[in-house]
């Protein structure tokens, strides 16, 4: 098989294309520059795209012996990562880039290109497994499934769920069945790669100082608007709501405590009236969730029925036990999957995934639309799930 080889600059992603030599694929590799200033970019471990990277991704390459190229995505990953980053903040939305970028980038622009010149299938770095086999999979004539790597610490099916089932079967993740970290570092160590040893990656790869509120000031500017209690009285004034996120409890800059001493934390960012609303952390318990912009991929699950699972709505998040159900869109929208949590759970804000599982397979993804009693009542409108308490 032909596979094209996404490589970061980093272990992970080395390894992983040391196994797919192993496994006797025709490998070639390849590294996204995907800053249209990459000299500007941050050195060493806070982020990812930088020159550091590209020379790290090289030498990989030469020690795997394997044809090594630099593709220009760097047009691709402004328009949709970094453009989707600024406007949903701008609404007033909370996202997540590596899901966009995995969705829009690695298996998109990447594989939509690698297939075009004949490979077969991209193997990555990240942390996951795919069954080709078993419920969704069959005997391998099905859809394979996603599911959790071995490593809990380091899964990341998470951000993968975004990407559907056609791109699912033409994807590798080697190093889905690693126990551990360490074991991927030693195995680049024993394998002569140089970056066993390299930091990992974090941040908003982006972002080059890690400043996101400044950033999202360069592209945004000024905004002033009112801080409002839950009461709707005003307690304060930003300079954008854009820079406050549901949760957010530091940089509120209000003039005075509230009445009983308690701290505020952000309960809603209202863009339409250019409003943050803030109130006690009791507030932020929701149990009710709608999600738009539906990916479902198990095909042997039936979707339009109320059914127990897990969901995470958070990269590493702890699964939360829920109802769900995928039901019709309004006046003939996109589907929507309507999520009742068995507890309540804080700062759940539009613009997160919310992806659904049972066990550690991976059903399906949406992007939060609605929480707490916008979704309740939104819910019982379009298509209600069982009987249950009111966010």
């Amino acid at each position: 098989m032909r596979v094209l080889a996404a490589l970061s600059g980093g272990v992970d992603s080395a390894v992983a294309a040391a196994r797919a030599v192993d496994a006797g694929h025709d490998v070639v590799g390849v590294h996204m520059a995907l800053s249209r200033s990459r000299a500007q970019h941050r050195n060493g471990s806070r982020g990812c795209c930088s020159l550091e990277d590209a020379s790290d991704a090289r030498r990989a390459a030469d020690v795997l012996g394997i044809p090594y190229y630099v593709w220009d995505l760097s047009e691709e990953f402004t328009e949709t990562v970094v453009a989707d980053f600024v406007s949903e903040y701008a609404a007033g939305r909370t996202p997540n880039p590596c899901v966009r970028c995995n969705e829009h980038i690695k298996f998109s622009a990447l594989l939509d290109r690698g297939i075009a010149l004949g490979f077969d299938a991209v193997a990555t770095g990240h942390y996951a497994r795919i069954s080709r086999g078993g419920p969704g999979g069959g005997d391998g004539v099905g859809a394979p499934s996603l599911h959790r790597s071995l490593d809990p610490l380091k899964d990341q099916s998470y951000v993968l769920a975004v990407m559907g089932a056609e791109r699912l079967a033409r994807s590798l993740f080697p190093l889905g069945d690693v126990a551990s970290k360490e074991q991927v570092r030693a195995e680049a160590a024993a394998r002569g790669l140089s970056v066993s040893a390299k930091p990992d990656s974090y941040d908003i790869c982006f972002v080059a100082d890690g400043d996101t509120q400044g950033f999202l000031r360069s592209h945004l500017g000024s905004r002033p608007g009112e801080i409002v209690d839950d009461a709707g009285d005003v307690i304060g004034a930003h300079d954008g709501a854009y820079a406050f996120t549901v949760g957010q409890r530091k940089g509120l800059q209000l003039p005075r405590p509230a009445a009983d001493g308690r701290p505020r934390y952000v309960l809603e960012v209202d863009t339409e009236a250019n409003r943050v609303i803030v109130g006690p952390d009791e507030l932020l318990s929701v149990r009710d969730v709608v999600g738009r912009g539906v990916v479902w991929l198990a095909p042997d699950v039936p979707a339009d029925t109320e059914t127990e699972v897990t969901v995470q709505v958070r990269a590493h998040g702890e699964p939360q036990a829920a109802t769900i159900r995928v039901a019709p869109g309004a006046d003939g929208e996109e589907p929507e999957l309507l999520v009742r949590l068995h507890a309540p759970l804080r700062g759940l804000a539009p613009g997160q995934s919310v992806v659904v599982y049972d066990g550690d397979r991976v059903l399906g993804q949406a992007t939060v639309a609605l929480t707490g009693r916008r979704a309740l009542e939104h819910g019982r409108a379009a298509a209600p799930l069982g009987a249950g308490a009111p966010a």
